[in-house]
C-alpha cells in the first residue's frame, strides 16, 4: 500500500466537503477522481498529497514514498526561466542527470523556448510548464489536478501513453473520458461529501454507477412498501396500541427514519435562441497575420445552419484567433466577414468574460437577463440558475467563492441566456465535470444553428463534431468530413507515406565497417531495420483493416487499441534505431 486516508472530514464554510471518507491507494492503482464541479475534487487531492490539512482524520504514507502534485493553477515564480522552473525544487546534481530528459518532455509539450521567462506566458503555457515538473519528479505516486487542460491533440495523446507506462501509483482530477477510458483502472467519485469506490475503467463504471442506482431505487421501493403494509397494520389497531409487538413497531419507526437515496443535481439544459434567417456568416478571402506570421491565408467559408464543425490543430496555430475573425470580433488583414441581419452569436472564448470576483452570482446573470424564452417556456433568471446547479445559497455568494469549474459554468450560463442562434465555442469543456459535459453534449445535439467548437476533448468531438476543420499555423486551414477519429485515421493515412519513406531510406542505409558494439547491441543492430519496416507494415494493415470495419464499434476499438499500442512500438524502435546509429558514428570516428 502506498497511501491510506481514514476518516477524512473537511468543511468549507457552509459545505460539506468530505464527511469521513476512506480511501487506499496500492501500487499500480491509477485512480481517475470525478464528480460535479464545486464537490471538492481539488480540495481532496490536496489532502493526499499533504498539501491541504483535513478538519479530521489521518493520511499515512510509507516515508520513503516520494510525491509529485500538479495543482489545478500552480503557483510559479514569474522571474524563472521556463527550465529552471522545472526544477526549482531540486538539487543542481538532479538537473545535471535530467536536464535531457526535461527538455525533450518541454518540446512534446509545446514549449521550445526553455529561456523564456515564466511572466511572459500565458495560463496554458505556465499549466504546461508545472506538468513537466510535476513528471519529471522521480514519484511513486503523481496527484495531478486537471493534467489535460491546455493540451492539444498531440499533447494529449503523448500525455496518455505517458501515464500508461507510468508504475507508480496515480491519482487525478480529470474529465478527459479517453482518458478515463484508457488510463485508469479506478475511478473514485465524489458526491454529497462521500465518496464511491469502483475498480473500473469509465465505460465500466457507466455500467456499475448505473446497477448501484438502481439497487437503490429497488431497495427504496422495497421500503416504501413495507412501510404502507405497516402503516396499515398501525391504523387498524390503534385502539389495541398497547398490545401490539413493541418490537414491530419499532422497526417501523426504523423504516420511516431511514433516507431515500440521494442523487446528485444535474444541469437542466434547454435549446433558447432567436429567429435565423437564410444568410449566416460568409468568409471570403480572409487573411489574418502577425508579426508577418499568416495565420489564416486566404480562407473562404459559407456557414450552414445545421453545421457542426470542431475545429483542431496545435497550441498557437491560431484556432481562436479564427473563432475571433468569424465572430467579427478582430478585422483581418484581407478579405471579408459577413454577417447576417438576424445573427445572434453566442462566444464563449477560452479566456471568458471578466469577471468580477466581488459580484454576485444572482447580479452577474441579471445583468444579461431577467428571463429566456426556451423550447420548454420561459424561465426566470432565477430559474435558469437553479437549473444550472446554483440554488438560491449559492446565487447570493460573490463569484470568487466559486470553484473553478463552478466559474465556468457561471459563464456557459451567462452565453445561453443571451439566446444566441450561432454558438462559437472556445475550449467549453475545460474545467466542466462530466455529468454537465454530457448533458451539454446532449443540448448541443439539439440546438437548432450552427456550432463552431475549438476542443482538445476528442470525446467531445467524436460525439458533437461532423466535419473537422485543421488549423496548421502556416495559414494553411483544411476541411475534412467526419468526427475526430475520422480526421485522425485520415491524417495518418496522409502521413503514412512519408513514414514509408523514412523507414525504406533507413533500411537501405549501408554500413561501412563492423561495429565495436556488444554482442547484444550487434544483434540488435543487424535486425532493427526489419523490425522498423515490419512494424511499419503492421501498422499499414491496422489502419486500412479500420477502414473495412465499417459501423463495428468494438472491433473498430479493438484496431484502434492494437493501432497505438503499434505507434508506441514504432516510436520506441526508432529513438533505438537512432541511438545505435550515433553510437556507430561516435565509433568510427574514434
Amino acid at each position: 500500500m502506498l497511501l491510506s486516508a481514514e476518516h477524512i472530514s473537511i468543511n468549507f464554510g457552509s459545505r460539506q466537503l468530505l464527511d469521513n471518507v476512506n480511501f487506499y491507494l496500492n501500487e499500480g492503482d491509477k485512480v481517475g477522481v470525478i464528480g460535479i464541479n464545486g464537490t471538492g475534487k481539488s480540495t481532496f487531492l490536496k489532502v493526499l498529497a499533504g498539501v491541504t490539512e483535513a478538519d479530521a482524520g489521518r493520511i499515512s504514507r510509507n516515508p520513503n514514498v516520494q510525491v509529485s502534485f500538479l495543482a489545478q493553477n500552480p503557483a510559479m515564480d514569474d522571474n524563472a526561466t521556463v527550465l529552471e522552473q522545472v526544477f526549482l525544487h531540486f538539487p543542481a546534481e538532479f538537473r545535471a542527470l535530467n536536464e535531457y530528459e526535461a527538455k525533450t518532455m518541454l518540446n512534446k509539450l509545446g514549449l521550445p523556448d526553455f529561456d523564456q521567462k515564466i511572466g511572459t506566458l500565458s495560463g496554458g503555457q505556465r499549466k504546461r510548464v508545472a506538468l513537466a515538473a510535476a513528471l519529471i519528479h522521480p514519484a511513486d505516486v503523481l496527484f495531478l489536478d486537471e493534467p489535460t487542460n491546455h493540451l492539444d491533440s498531440e499533447m494529449v495523446a503523448w500525455l496518455e501513453d505517458w501515464l500508461r507506462r507510468f508504475k507508480g501509483g496515480l491519482v487525478m482530477v480529470t474529465h478527459d473520458r479517453y482518458f478515463l477510458e484508457r488510463v485508469v483502472n479506478h475511478i473514485t467519485e465524489l458526491s454529497r461529501g462521500k465518496l464511491y469506490h469502483y475498480e473500473a475503467n469509465y465505460s465500466k463504471y457507466l455500467e456499475l454507477k448505473e446497477q448501484r442506482a438502481e439497487m437503490a431505487e429497488a431497495s427504496e421501493r422495497k421500503r416504501q412498501s413495507i412501510l404502507r403494509v405497516e402503516r396499515e397494520w398501525i391504523m387498524r389497531g390503534c385502539r389495541a396500541r398497547t398490545t401490539k409487538s413493541k418490537e414491530r413497531i419499532q422497526r417501523y419507526e426504523a423504516l420511516l427514519d431511514q433516507e431515500a437515496p440521494e442523487t446528485d443535481g444535474a444541469v437542466q439544459l434547454a435549446a433558447a435562441s432567436s429567429r435565423l434567417g437564410k444568410k449566416i456568416i460568409e468568409l471570403n478571402g480572409v487573411t489574418k497575420a502577425f508579426d508577418g506570421h499568416a495565420v489564416v491565408a486566404d480562407f473562404s467559408y459559407n456557414l450552414l445552419r445545421g453545421d457542426r464543425i470542431g475545429i483542431v490543430g496545435r497550441n498557437g496555430a491560431g484556432k481562436s484567433t479564427l473563432l475571433h475573425l468569424i465572430a467579427g470580433e478582430l478585422a483581418p488583414d484581407a478579405g471579408t466577414v459577413e454577417i447576417g441581419a438576424t445573427v445572434k452569436i453566442g462566444h464563449f472564448s477560452q479566456e471568458g468574460r471578466e469577471l468580477d470576483l466581488n459580484q454576485r452570482v444572482y447580479d452577474f446573470i441579471h445583468d444579461i437577463a431577467d428571463e429566456v424564452k426556451t423550447d420548454e417556456g420561459t424561465f426566470s433568471a432565477n430559474q435558469m440558475m437553479e437549473r444550472f446547479l446554483f440554488p438560491g445559497d449559492l446565487q447570493s455568494v460573490p463569484i470568487g467563492r466559486l470553484s473553478g469549474g463552478e466559474r465556468r459554468r457561471l459563464y456557459l450560463l451567462s452565453v445561453l441566456m443571451e439566446a444566441p442562434n450561432v454558438l462559437l465555442l472556445d475550449e467549453p469543456t475545460n474545467d466542466l465535470d462530466v455529468m454537465t459535459l454530457s448533458i451539454l453534449e446532449d443540448y448541443l445535439q439539439g440546438f437548432p444553428g450552427p456550432i463552431l467548437t475549438v476542443s482538445h476533448d476528442r470525446f467531445f468531438l467524436d460525439k458533437l463534431a461532423e466535419s473537422i476543420m485543421e488549423v496548421r499555423g502556416n495559414g494553411e486551414i483544411l476541411r475534412y468530413t467526419g468526427n475526430w477519429s475520422d480526421w485522425a485515421r485520415k491524417r495518418r493515412a496522409e502521413e503514412a507515406p512519408a513514414r514509408a519513406e523514412k523507414s525504406k531510406t533507413a533500411a537501405e542505409r549501408p554500413r561501412e565497417r563492423k561495429l565495436k558494439f556488444s554482442f547484444k547491441e550487434q544483434r540488435e543492430f543487424e535486425t532493427i531495420d526489419g523490425e522498423l519496416a515490419a512494424l511499419e507494415a503492421e501498422l499499414a494493415s491496422c489502419q486500412s483493416e479500420q477502414e473495412r470495419c465499417g459501423s463495428d464499434y468494438v472491433k473498430l476499438q479493438e484496431l484502434q487499441e492494437r493501432q497505438t499500442e503499434l505507434e508506441t512500438k514504432l516510436e520506441e524502435k526508432t529513438e533505438r534505431w537512432i541511438y545505435l546509429n550515433e553510437l556507430k558514428e561516435k565509433i568510427d570516428a574514434q
